[in-house]
């Protein structure tokens, strides 16, 4: 399949994820892009798989929901990630398997001239826990002209550092993260303020971003900028699970911001989309716009 200009790009990993009713394609950067493609603009995945029956499987999964998969590597040295997941109470606890290809994503040229064409560009702190994918998914970062760079934090396992994060945040201009992530960012950059909301506005501050998105789970989401915050409740469902409803959340929020919406809007509209995902199973669940 040639791959078609895409103004949405995921850059990191793309793994199976086992959960109870059978392995799902996952991985955060994946989720958001495809997301933003059944939103209805174009979005591609730069990731990387092994060449064995998981990525024959990965790739025959992204075709199947309509991605084209031009800028999946392949890794011959390498197998395909994999994540177990035991879930507790409906939330995803997560093993992540190392040593696997999306640690050893590469620099291409028609990488860098792709990406910089593009309007919205996610990435995140997990798949930069080996050097190989860190330095690709940095230079791409940079390389994203006038893109909206979305980071969208995966604080999993021992799998982050502050300098990965402190790059990260300084090479973006919006941050997604939920309560958690939060609570660690503020010891890890010693952020003052007692509410969420000042934390926020420190961070925000410190690291020179346009938006901070903060999601909040069955609490709704904080969305700030610079010139306003908007608070949205939770939507109250019946949580199937939470995994991919974050990756859900930003792009429901990047895909309204590139329509014109407002940010009240956008924040509401991936509010709301991050709920219905929660009502179902795995993190990239059929959804029907005319749903929200």
């Amino acid at each position: 399949m040639s791959t078609p200009p895409a103004e949405i790009v995921g850059l990191g990993q793309i793994l199976w994820d086992p959960l109870p009713g059978g392995k799902a394609l996952g991985g955060a950067p994946f989720n958001f892009a495809f997301h933003c493609h059944q939103l209805g603009h174009p979005a591609v995945i730069v990731s990387r798989v092994g060449r064995d029956e998981l990525g024959r499987e990965a790739r025959e999964a992204v075709r199947a929901l309509g991605m084209d998969d031009g800028f999946i590597q392949d890794d011959d040295s390498h197998p395909t990630g994999t994540v177990t997941v035991e879930l507790a109470d409906g939330q995803p606890r997560y093993t992540i398997h190392e040593g696997v290809a999306f640690d050893h994503i590469a620099v291409e040229p028609r990488l860098l001239d792709f990406v910089a064409q593009a309007k919205v560009v996610c990435f995140g702190s997990l798949c930069q826990r080996a050097p190989a994918s860190r330095e690709t998914i940095q230079r791409l970062a940079r390389a994203a002209g006038a893109a909206i760079v979305v980071c969208d934090l995966n604080l999993r396992q021992q799998f982050y550092s502050p300098e990965v994060v402190e790059a990260s945040l300084r090479a973006s201009r919006w941050l997604k993260l939920n309560d958690d992530e939060l609570r660690v960012l503020a010891e890890m950059f010693r952020l003052s303020g007692r509410r969420d909301t000042a934390k926020v506005a420190n961070l925000r501050k410190h690291f020179g971003l346009e938006l901070v998105a903060l999601t909040r789970g069955a609490n709704g989401a904080l969305v700030q900028t610079p010139d306003e915050e908007v608070v949205v409740p939770g939507v109250p469902v019946a949580v199937a699970d939470t995994v991919g409803a974050g990756d859900a959340f930003a792009a429901g929020l990047a895909v309204r911001v590139l329509e014109g919406a407002t940010i009240a809007e956008a924040a509401v509209f991936a509010n709301r989309l991050a709920a219905l995902v929660a009502t179902r199973p795995g993190g990239t669940p059929r959804i029907d716009r005319a749903d929200l």
